[in-house]
Parts: structure tokens; sequence; C-alpha cells
């Protein structure tokens, strides 16, 4: 990732090329990072649907289970 200083220079120096542009290249600039937003956005949700449906109720825990746990950590701590 970038720092917040390397990343205002970089949109800096876009924003000089941006305004030296030709009307019709701008509009593909804009439909390329459109496109590419979208498919940042179904990547997002494919990953979200993928942990989704990995996500299994039976790999949970119970309290029980835990206070068991603990209380046997504890005996062993103290043994």
């Amino acid at each position: 990732m970038k720092t917040e200083q390397d990343r205002e220079k970089l949109i800096e120096a876009i924003n000089i090329l941006l305004n030296q542009s030709y009307d019709d290249t701008l509009d593909e600039i804009y439909a390329l990072l459109q496109k590419i937003e979208d498919d940042e956005d179904e990547a997002d949700l494919r990953a979200y649907e993928h942990a989704m449906n990995n996500y299994d109720l039976n790999d949970t825990v119970s309290w029980d289970e835990i206070k068991n746990e603990i209380a046997n950590e504890i005996k062993k701590d103290a043994a």
C-alpha cells in the first residue's frame, strides 16, 4: 500500500495528464476505471459468498466447552 504522500503525488501526476487529454480519451479512461471498479465489486461479492458458503455452524464451540477448557488450563497452570 502506498503512503499518503506517494498517493497524493500519483494523483497529482494523473490529474496533470488527464487535463491534457482529449475528450474521447477521457471517456475511455472513465469506462476503464468503471470496469475495474465493477470487477473489484464482483470479486468482493464472490469472496463474501465463498466465505458464507464455507461457514459451518457445526464449527462453533459451546460456552460450556469454553468454560471447561479454561478450567483445565487453570488446573494445568496450578500444577
